[in-house]
């Protein structure tokens, strides 16, 4: 957040060049932090962790927007996390994601979060699809920490038609919402989690499913949902569902959401959560083409004339 105090406040002439300082301020924070740690050091109220530095070296940006696509995550505890990491990466029409959770906690789960996103843009990079994907990272679990495992969801995005593209390994289902409801549960788990592949001959199977515009996708690991209050309940799926449905009622953005979803789980078990609380809300809003999403399916229709 950026404060400016000026006597032409009320100007709404300001509105503009506050904004351009706004970029310009962000820009420079942004860019600092890459050669020194002044600015880390301002914003940490706790030391932080080794298994904490870890996986917050290795995060994108916790939010990211263009004209059609925003996406955004939280990760807590800040402090003292280990297992759970997450990543995405748009090129050209396709955004990848990633989201991740090991088993495990401190810094052996910080090392196997590590090589699972590693192995996740390597795998990502080279130009494997999402099945090659899912089975490149299982071999690499496998190899340097057998025994161990992550559970993950793995999504292509097509920016042109809407088509979503999962693999669920062994994690939380996502939830669909549309109109500020949540219309559906994604399928489940579509394969092992990865690390245990051996165990199974059949490959992933990759779920699809058609976004209309204005859709957003809740992911979220079992941090979440698990939290439990004094008395012993769960935060569970129902009150996650709840609080993001009044959140886009009351058209917060994205970012906003997952803000407020973060204060509210930690609200809920005291801020002493037992395991890592990870959320990601993907938002699909393309500005010109209101019936982009139909357009793969026209293509099979011509395609098995």
């Amino acid at each position: 957040m950026l404060e400016i105090v000026s006597p032409g406040a009320g100007d709404p002439a300001l509105d503009r060049p506050a904004w351009e300082v706004a970029v310009a301020v962000a820009q420079v924070l942004v860019n600092r932090r890459l050669y020194g740690d002044v600015v880390e050091r301002i914003r940490r109220r706790l030391p932080m962790q080794v298994a904490a530095e870890t996986v917050w070296g290795l995060l994108p940006p916790l939010t990211f927007a263009t004209d059609d696509l925003v996406i955004t995550a939280i990760l807590e505890p800040c402090y003292d996390v280990g297992g759970d990491i997450f990543d995405y990466a748009l090129n050209g029409d396709v955004l990848s994601v990633g989201l991740f959770d090991t088993c495990g906690h401190g810094i052996k789960a910080s090392a196997l979060a590590s090589l699972v996103v590693s192995a996740y843009r390597n795998a990502r990079r080279t130009g494997l699809d999402l099945v090659d994907t899912a089975i490149s990272i299982d071999r690499w679990v496998r190899s340097e920490h057998p025994g161990l495992f992550a559970t993950a969801l793995l999504a292509e995005l097509d920016r042109r038609t809407g088509l979503l593209r999962i693999i669920n390994a062994g994690h939380p289902g996502a939830m669909l919402l549309r109109d500020g409801k949540a219309v559906r549960a994604l399928p489940g788990p579509t394969a092992l989690p990865l690390g245990l592949g051996n165990l199974s001959a059949r490959r992933p199977r990759v779920h699809e499913e058609a976004l209309h515009p204005g859709d957003r996708v809740l992911a979220y690991t079992d941090g979440i949902t698990d939290a439990r209050g004094d008395d012993g309940e769960r935060f569970g799926l129902d009150r996650l569902v709840d609080f993001v449905e009044r959140a886009l009622n009351d058209r917060l953005p994205s970012p906003e959401t997952m803000r407020r979803l973060v204060r509210a789980v930690l609200a809920y078990q005291r801020d002493q959560l037992d395991d890592d609380a990870t959320a990601l809300f993907l938002e699909w809003q393309p500005p010109h083409l209101p019936l982009g999403h139909l357009e793969h399916l026209t293509a099979r229709v011509e395609g098995s004339r």
